[in-house]
C-alpha cells in the first residue's frame, strides 16, 4: 500500500531554531537536524510553514538551507517559494547551490490566482532549478487549492516535479490523483492526522510535524500499511491522537506546540517571531504531558 519515497518515509518539517534576542541560530539548527535524523526522519525540510519560512530573510533562508544539508546525509528540501514568482524563481535558483536535495513549493498564497496562474507559477519555479521540486498543497494557509488538473498540467510540463505534499485535507481528491500518477508523481501526507488514510490510498509518507517526537510512529504506521497489517499500522496511529491534538490549534497554531516539545526536549530552538510570537508557558508543560504518555504508550 506505501512504500518509501525518493525523500525518505518520514520527513520531518523541522523548526527554526532562533536565539533569546530573536537571531537565527545556525549551529542549533545543526544540532536538531543531527537529532532529528538520528530519531529517525530519513529526510527535512527547512523554512517551510513550520520552520517559519515566511518571517525568514532571504539569506537567512539560504545560510539555514547550507547549514543543515552540510549537517546531515538524508535529502534537505528547501522552502524557497512565496506568493512572489520573480522572488520564488530567483531565491530556489540561489537555493540550489547550497547543497539541499530538492525544493518545498508552496501553493501562492494571499494573491488568490487562478488554477491557470498557479500552474505558471510552478512552472517558472520548476524552469530555475536543476533539482527535483515538491509541490505543497495547503489550502488552509494559502487560500486556493492546487486542483487535480493543475497538478496533472504541471507534471506534464515540467519534469523535475516529482512530488506532492498533499495537505488539502481532500482524500477523495488524493484517492484519485494517487492512482492517476501512479509511477510519475510521489504523494507525501502533509497532514499528520491523515497520515495512516494516505498510507492506505499510496502515499509514500509523510513531511510531518509530529515526527519531531515521533517519527518512531510515524514508521510503524506506514511499516504496517505496506506488509497489509492494518492493526499495527492502527496501533501506531492511536499513539499518536495526542500529538495530533497538540501540534496546532486555534489559540496555539504550528509551529509554538512543536517549538515547546523541542524546548522540553532539550533544544535551544526558542520562541517564535511574531506574529506567531512567545508560547505561554504552560504550552511547554503540556508539551512535557504529551511527550510522557507518548512514551509511556510505547511500552
Amino acid at each position: 500500500m506505501s512504500g518509501s519515497g525518493r525523500f525518505g518515509t518520514v520527513v520531518t518539517a523541522m523548526v527554526t531554531p532562533f536565539t533569546s534576542d530573536g537571531a537565527l541560530d545556525l549551529d542549533e539548527a545543526a544540532r536538531l537536524a543531527k537529532a532529528l535524523v538520528a530519531s529517525g526522519s530519513d529526510g527535512l525540510v527547512v523554512a517551510g510553514t513550520t520552520g517559519e519560512g515566511s518571517t525568514l530573510t532571504d539569506d537567512e533562508k539560504l545560510d539555514l538551507f547550507a547549514a543543515v544539508a552540510e549537517a546531515v546525509t538524508v535529502p534537505v528540501l528547501a522552502g524557497s517559494t512565496s506568493n512572489d514568482t520573480p522572488h520564488s524563481v530567483n531565491l530556489s535558483a540561489q537555493a540550489s547551490t547550497t547543497g539541499v536535495a530538492g525544493i518545498l513549493a508552496v501553493c501562492p498564497y494571499y494573491n488568490r490566482p487562478s488554477q491557470q496562474g498557479i500552474a505558471a507559477h510552478f512552472a517558472a519555479v520548476a524552469d530555475a532549478t536543476p533539482l527535483p521540486v515538491v509541490l505543497y498543497d495547503i489550502p488552509a494557509r494559502t487560500g486556493r487549492r492546487v486542483g487535480p488538473a493543475t497538478v496533472a498540467a504541471i507534471a506534464a510540463g515540467s519534469a523535475n516535479v516529482v512530488a506532492v505534499k498533499d495537505a488539502s485535507g481532500d482524500l477523495t481528491a488524493a484517492a484519485s490523483s494517487i492512482a492517476a500518477h501512479h509511477g510519475r508523481l510521489e504523494w507525501y501526507s502533509g497532514d499528520d492526522s491523515l497520515t495512516l488514510a494516505f498510507a492506505a490510498l499510496g502515499a509514500v509518507g509523510v513531511i510531518s510535524v509530529a515526527s519531531h517526537w515521533a517519527a518512531e510512529e510515524f514508521h510503524a504506521l506506514f511499516d504496517g500499511a505496506a506488509q497489509g497489517d492494518l492493526a499495527s499500522a492502527r496501533a501506531a496511529n492511536a499513539r499518536l491522537f495526542e500529538s495530533y491534538s497538540f501540534q496546532g490549534g486555534d489559540q496555539t497554531p504550528n509551529p509554538l506546540p512543536a517549538k515547546a516539545m523541542m524546548r522540553t526536549l532539550g533544544f535551544a530552538v526558542g520562541q517564535c517571531r511574531l506574529p506567531m510570537g512567545v508560547a505561554d508557558p504552560s504550552l511547554d508543560a503540556e508539551a512535557a504531558g504529551v511527550l510522557t504518555r507518548l512514551q509511556a504508550a510505547r511500552g
